[in-house]
């Protein structure tokens, strides 16, 4: 099952109907398929459900099911927004506020906050909405904007990463998402200046925090030892400072797979060059850690200097250089 059909099995209780596998890329062949080999069941005439599925009641499917409840009382008007409408896309809401169900409206009271739900007003609502499966939502790249411009900066950050990873959306569209915001456009445009290109959330938040403490880029070239089964499977690759800093694979995004994005693809890892110079020194980078940037960057540094210590590389630190 797919994100986008996991979406809409949370909204309707761990069941989907055969619409919403369709809507979700689905193919009316790859149904029977799946129902044949008894991979999805039959709960009832087109209603089904996976063979094997835990539904953890969490914060994101509490926030789903309310919001599908409101869209169905609000009116023809009334679209999901902000992380809302990112949660709808099957978008990690990483570190977002779900307390409140997002909507944009073009009348009533604009920030009023009634039963759990804030209510933006935009008249006209604005550009950038669609309807997908019966659901009245803005588009991936209006949710990504609208986030940028109100939210946590890391947080902004993961989702923008996966987004793009996803294919749903291109740097381009981004930019005209923002052009399109009625506040908070510079705000937005920064957290578009610190895509990391990641692929997943712990990546996306290690990468953050290099770009923040001034540490050099890694290398998009994968870690020479990256088959090493000593040696975790992802990692980032410093060849100047002669350094691999490996983290947990924690949420990995989750790739477009029926419309995949033609102007902007996704860059393929480049192999590691068996010529080129080896590691000397490994930084292990946990998911807790990374609650702690100013540690996590610090960690690296230390790294850095000790693999320079072992290999009589001197590099100057210019970031430390400005402290």
């Amino acid at each position: 099952m797919n994100p986008q059909l996991a979406v809409m099995a949370s909204i309707r209780g761990g069941v989907f109907t055969r619409a919403d596998a369709r809507a979700c890329g689905y193919p009316d062949a790859d149904i029977d398929s799946l129902l044949d080999t008894g991979c999805w069941r039959r709960i009832r005439r087109g209603t089904y459900a996976a063979q094997r599925s835990l539904m953890l009641v969490t914060d994101e499917v509490l926030h789903l099911r309310k919001v599908y409840r409101v869209l169905r009382a609000g009116g023809p008007n009334v679209f999901a927004s902000h992380q809302t409408a990112a949660a709808l896309h099957a978008l990690p809401v990483w570190g977002l506020d779900l307390t409140r169900v997002h909507v944009t409206a073009p009348d009533g009271r604009s920030g009023r906050i009634r039963g759990g739900v804030h209510r933006h007003i935009r008249d006209p609502v604005g550009s950038g909405l669609q309807l997908w499966n019966g659901l009245r939502m803005a588009s991936p790249a209006r949710a990504v904007a609208e986030v940028a411009a109100t939210a946590p900066p890391a947080s902004a950050v993961v989702l923008a990463d996966a987004a793009l990873y996803a294919g749903l959306v291109s740097k381009r569209t981004l930019k005209h998402a923002v052009s399109s915001l009625d506040h908070g456009n510079k705000r937005a445009l920064k957290v578009l200046d610190q895509l990391t290109g990641a692929a997943s959330i712990a990546e996306s938040r290690l990468r953050l925090i290099l770009a923040t403490a001034g540490l050099p880029t890694p290398s998009p070239s994968l870690p020479p030892q990256a088959d090493d089964p000593d040696f975790p499977a992802e990692g980032l690759w410093f060849p100047e400072e002669r350094t691999v800093v490996d983290f947990e694979t924690r949420f990995p995004f989750w790739c477009e797979e029926f419309e995949p994005s033609v102007d902007e693809p996704l860059p393929e890892p480049q192999a590691a060059d068996p010529d080129g110079p080896q590691p000397v020194e490994h930084c292990r980078i946990s998911w807790a850690d990374l609650d702690d940037p100013l540690t996590v960057a610090d960690r690296i540094r230390t790294t850095f200097t000790r693999a320079a210590r072992r290999t009589g590389i001197r590099h100057f630190d210019l970031a430390r250089a400005r402290m």
